[in-house]
């Protein structure tokens, strides 16, 4: 299953990785359910590089550790969980960043390995991640098109 949200945004690839790279000091504005990142290993946008972050999402508190398995600058970020357990059912994460003429679109995708059974039992949670993530969209949008305009 991948959980997916493509939003617009009238800006550069490059301001879209800029505010990646300063994650630190974004991550609390970017969503109001962000709670903390840090980098762990290292501080770039590079294969390798851990960082962790923490967020409330339907209730519950959720601390992820990942870690970047894919970096193409400018234009792809894809990271996945550093505990094997972990990823067995969250094998990756990632934005892709693709130009367009007047800015660029940006997709996020969350991919997760559970049945048909398990998606059903957990629809209530997978409802509240999507919404996290379209007002993730929208926020990164108002964010950067107001620094940006």
């Amino acid at each position: 299953m991948i959980l997916q949200d493509i939003t617009h945004i009238r800006t550069t690839p490059e301001r879209i990785f800029d505010f990646f790279r300063e994650m630190e000091a974004n991550y609390r504005a970017w969503h109001p359910d962000h709670l903390g990142f840090r980098w762990v290993a290292g501080r770039e946008l590079r294969e390798g590089v851990v960082f962790a972050f923490e967020e409330r999402i339907a209730g519950k508190l959720l601390k992820k550790r990942v870690g970047f398995t894919r970096v193409v600058p400018g234009r792809h970020l894809e990271f996945a969980p550093t505990s094997w357990l972990v990823r067995l059912f969250l094998p990756r994460m990632l934005f892709r960043v693709e130009p367009e003429a007047d800015g660029c679109r940006l997709t996020a995708e969350i991919h997760l390995r559970v049945g048909p059974l398990a998606a059903r039992l957990q629809r209530r949670e997978l409802g509240a991640v999507r919404r996290h993530m379209r007002e993730e969209g929208e926020n990164m949008q108002r964010l950067l098109e107001g620094v940006s305009s």
